[in-house]
């Protein structure tokens, strides 16, 4: 990215200003892409945690298939599930709180016995499964911030950063050159005056 640029004083006070907002910006920055990658990793690690608890639950119920079959589904239902957001490194992420579930006790009373065992195991499963997803999506929040971070923390210190200190340097040098330039006009001057001056005296 070209940064544009005059070379002069106030030029050189506005990109000096623009550095400092970026070097101070810069550890912010990357603390927070620092923070977000550990979050998105608890995440993830959670997640994939809940989703081999997930399998290993339906894989322990496989051997009562056959009973599942005649499993009356409409027993249990989810009536709600219960969010609420956390603020990790400035990102709001969900949190699961509650899961309702909603049980047809009336159809109960003439099924078998073993269906309120089934409702259990289906209640336990379910939250298993939403709470794999709601940690999905949290991961998911935060990675996508965090990319956003790494670009920015990118952009400052290899592109920008490094950008306006060279401007800077070029503005010094030619406000040097010019004041150097300045100071051998005016020698140049002074000495053809003084020359002038003796050659009028010599007359």
């Amino acid at each position: 990215m070209a940064i544009k640029f005059q070379y002069n004083k106030t030029a050189l006070q506005r990109l000096d200003k623009q550095l400092k907002i970026r070097e101070r910006a810069l550890p912010v920055l990357q603390n927070k892409e620092s923070a977000l990658r550990v979050e998105v990793k608890k995440a993830k690690d959670k997640a994939a945690a809940l989703e081999k608890e997930y399998n290993e639950q339906i894989e322990s119920y496989e051997k009562m298939a056959r009973l599942w079959g005649e499993f009356d589904q409409s027993l249990v239902s989810i009536s709600d599930v219960d969010l609420s957001s956390k603020k990790i490194a400035g990102v709001f992420t969900p949190v699961l709180e509650d899961i309702k579930f909603e049980i047809n006790s009336e159809n109960l009373f003439n099924q078998p016995v073993w269906f309120a065992d089934g409702i259990v195991i289906i209640e336990k499963i379910a939250k298993i499964a939403i709470e794999r997803e709601v940690f999905l999506r949290k991961m998911e929040l935060l990675d996508f911030i965090r990319k956003k971070t790494t670009q920015k923390v990118n952009l400052y210190e290899k592109v920008q950063i490094p950008g306006f200190q060279d401007a800077i340097r070029k503005i010094k040098r030619f406000l040097e050159d010019q004041e150097n330039l300045s100071k051998a006009a005016q020698k140049i001057i002074k000495d053809r005056q003084e020359k002038q001056r003796q050659e009028a005296e010599a007359i």
